[in-house]
């Protein structure tokens, strides 16, 4: 391709580029627009974030232990999930819900990111918080922190836990934004869609189960978590996610006496009114070898990204190519050369890898320092 940069960004008309298939999911009977009792929520498509349904959703509310979402998030990408510690005895005397944690206990951050997303231990997010943070003060500057970077503008985090503290709170459309984030990491995704599960810990560490307090993972076909809450001030809080036919969405209820029931019916009326698209591409790209025993090889993007179209989605879809403007090295057949990023909106989906389509390789050493610098001299003076 002319005129392209050390790192090619070129936003793609979907029109030209994307192979947008609209395929029907299962057909479910037409459902209205959902009644809910919750004070706030929101139903979004998982992959681009887009609202299909809200209620009061930029409102600022305690949400409880959803909390926990973010602890558990936090602790997850710290690492050393299966290192084995002994639990701070002060973070661990705390009120409400626990894993059943007691001083001296030997456990690991896995076990503690069970203890926190299934039976909702506060406990666990203590236990966690000082671990990691190493105060429960510094730990909420970290939450913080995160949250500014997935874009949470309503929300403002106090305590792991979700217990209330002073000025704790966030918007149902800024906790569905969290659990799209948190869904992204495959452990996260693993652990909040167990029912029950075997965890390890004590002094010495022995087996015991957790159950999870969700019960919409067996109430309602293609739930696959996140997470409950509940304080006298924050009512019933609950925030979910469900896929059905490679379409996810992720629903939210804050201060809701009903919530198993409107997450039922908002989901019944959020896949009854998507549809399933694929976003892929068929174009060709040529990729400058240096040096090579070609000028250029073929690339292409491979597979595609599942998204739910709800008829008004599609002309806030872009797509952005990653690639260099030549490389100086053997290339072989299906290696990846770049990226075809894809947003809505601006905000990101996520990416296909760039691959070659065919080998290529170097002529000889004197060839390729010849080339690369005519190729440097092009790409300096010519773009």
């Amino acid at each position: 391709m002319k005129n392209r940069r050390h790192i090619m960004k070129k936003f793609l008309s979907v029109l030209t580029v994307a192979m947008l298939l609209a395929v029907p999911l299962r057909v479910y009977a037409e459902n209205p627009v959902p009644e809910v009792s919750a004070r706030a929520c929101v139903l979004i498509e998982e992959k681009t974030g887009k609202i299909l349904f809200e209620k009061n959703s930029a409102e600022k509310l305690p949400m409880a232990s959803t909390t926990k979402i973010m602890t558990t998030l936090l602790c997850i990408e710290s690492g050393g999930l299966d290192d084995e510690f002994v639990v701070d005895s002060s973070a661990i005397k705390v009120e409400g819900s626990s894993m059943g944690l007691v001083e001296g206990d030997v456990v690991t951050k896995r076990s503690l990111c069970y203890g926190m997303l299934l039976p909702s231990g506060n406990d666990a997010a203590n236990a966690a918080a000082v671990k990691i943070g190493g105060s429960i003060e510094e730990f909420a500057e970290m939450m913080n922190e995160r949250a500014e970077q997935i874009g949470m503008t309503r929300t403002c985090f106090v305590t792991p836990s979700g217990l209330e503290g002073e000025g704790h709170g966030s918007s149902a459309y800024d906790m569905a934004l969290l659990a799209r984030e948190a869904l992204k990491n495959p452990v996260f995704a693993e652990i909040c869609s167990e029912t029950e599960a075997k965890v390890r810990f004590g002094n010495p560490p022995y087996d015991r189960w957790l159950k999870n307090t969700n019960k919409l993972l067996t109430m309602y076909d293609g739930v696959k978590g996140v997470k409950t809450g509940f304080t006298d001030e924050a009512g019933r809080c609950l925030v979910s996610a469900c896929e059905r036919d490679g379409v996810s969405l992720v629903c939210v209820t804050l201060n809701d006496k009903n919530d198993w029931e409107d997450h039922s019916r908002m989901y019944d009326y959020g896949f009854s009114n998507v549809t399933s698209a694929e976003l892929s591409s068929d174009e060709i790209y040529p990729l400058t070898i240096v040096g090579g025993t070609e000028e250029t090889i073929p690339v292409k993007a491979q597979g595609s990204i599942t998204i739910g179209d709800d008829g008004k989605l599609m002309n806030k879809i872009s797509s952005e190519i990653i690639m260099p403007p030549f490389v100086y090295t053997n290339i072989k057949l299906d290696d990846k050369v770049g990226e075809m990023r894809w947003y809505y909106d601006g905000r990101y989906i996520g990416s296909l890898d760039i691959t070659a389509m065919k080998n290529a390789r170097f002529e000889s050493v004197e060839k390729s320092e010849k080339n690369i610098l005519e190729k440097i001299k092009d790409f300096l003076f010519n773009n």
